[in-house]
Order: structure tokens, then C-alpha cells, then sequence
């Protein structure tokens, strides 16, 4: 095997593969907005309720 002719290695793009569905920024997750203790609180007791409903 010849490594002179191989070439070398190609470097990171330092970028990821695919976009997430919520990343920063997006319309599901926009720069800027914070939870509220209390809107957070809301939303993990409708969870809690419709897991609880689910069993």
C-alpha cells in the first residue's frame, strides 16, 4: 500500500449530520423566550394527568 499517493486526512467539518427538531432558534424553540416557573409547573401537571389517565 502506498500511503505517499493516499493523500491526507481530511478534516472535521465541525457540523452536525442533520437539524434537530427543537434546535435553538427555531419555531419550536425561539431565541429569547423563557419558561415561567409557573407555565413550566402547568405543563408538567398536564403531562402528569395524561399519564395517569394512560394507566
Amino acid at each position: 500500500m502506498n500511503y505517499k499517493e493516499m493523500g491526507g486526512i481530511k478534516g472535521g467539518r465541525n457540523a452536525p449530520s442533520h437539524h434537530e427538531h427543537n434546535a435553538k432558534g427555531s419555531d419550536k424553540n425561539p431565541f429569547g423566550k423563557a419558561e415561567t416557573k409557573a407555565e413550566l409547573l402547568a405543563r408538567m401537571k398536564v403531562a402528569a394527568d395524561k399519564l395517569k389517565a394512560t394507566k
